[in-house]
């Protein structure tokens, strides 16, 4: 197999491979049977910055183009309190021209969602924020300070938001769960390898001698790419936000490098207290 170089050819590439498993008597009986990406006109796109006040980079513009949302949902199930089994439907790729309440909920609620970390159990605390103060109210302050200087991050799919700035060497795409944040995909590229891995085919399984089972792996021309786009470069950075990465040990892969990394400069972040708070 041959995965496309170019961003372009790549998300043609996607599309293509995508839609043809789709449409695959395997694939009868699965909710996503005979899906289509839906992607949007640069008209589109512009109307979109103007009515959410948000701006797209290069490559998201590019992966709007060509796939953006797909005109099925995701089917999840679950069992309920009397053990019924619950359907919900869940949206794949947020639709720009149709999800609104969707996008607004996570345009709007990053804010209050980090936050809840800060006042919450996990009494998250930056080093940067300097000393701890006692009072609520100005903790609120210094976070909400600290929250109108990050990147503006826009929603893409559950979770996962691109960090739009364009003075960035890279393109990440994290994924946000409260204050403990991932990198998913430097670029567009290594994320929909990491996103929908199962959807382009790039999976074979594996034999396992010890559980004498198969086991599905990437192939390995996708985890020498996703090797080499996770590996460490001083250049990679998401402002502001790293440092939250790298106050929880998950967040020290995304930028290659190890908890208590060895021959590194970085070092773990030490939360500050103050005494009255801490004893």
């Amino acid at each position: 197999m041959i995965i496309p170089e170019n961003l372009t050819d790549f998300l043609w590439w996607a599309k293509e491979r995508t839609e043809n498993l789709w449409s695959s008597e395997d694939w009868r009986e699965h909710e996503f049977y005979g899906a289509k990406w839906q992607p949007l006109t640069d008209h589109q796109i512009d109307k979109i910055e103007e009515k959410y006040v948000v701006k797209f980079n290069d490559e998201h513009r590019e992966f709007l183009r060509i796939l953006h949302a797909i005109n099925k949902k995701e089917i999840i199930e679950y069992e309920g309190e009397n053990d019924e089994i619950i359907y919900e439907e869940n949206i794949w790729f947020y639709n720009w021209l149709e999800d609104e309440d969707e996008i607004k909920e996570r345009l709007h609620g990053l804010s209050d969602w980090l936050y809840s970390d800060v006042e919450g159990l996990n009494k998250v605390w930056l080093k940067s924020w300097g000393k701890k103060p006692l009072s609520n109210e100005v903790k609120k302050e210094i976070f909400q300070d600290w929250f109108s200087k990050i990147p503006q991050l826009l929603p893409i799919y559950g979770h996962r938001f691109a960090v739009n700035d364009s003075s960035l060497k890279w393109n990440p795409i994290i994924s946000v769960w409260g204050t403990d944040i991932i990198v998913v995909g430097w670029d567009f590229k290594s994320y929909l390898l990491n996103e929908i891995g199962s959807h382009l085919g790039i999976f074979e399984d594996i034999f396992d001698e010890e559980d004498q089972m198969f086991y599905p792996e990437r192939i390995p021309e996708v985890e020498r790419l996703l090797e080499e786009s996770f590996k460490y470069d001083e250049t990679k950075d998401v402002p502001y936000l790293k440092e939250m990465m790298l106050y929880w040990s998950s967040g020290w892969s995304s930028f290659g490098m190890k908890y208590y990394p060895e021959g590194t400069k970085v070092h773990p972040i030490i939360k500050t207290f103050i005494a009255e708070e801490e004893s």
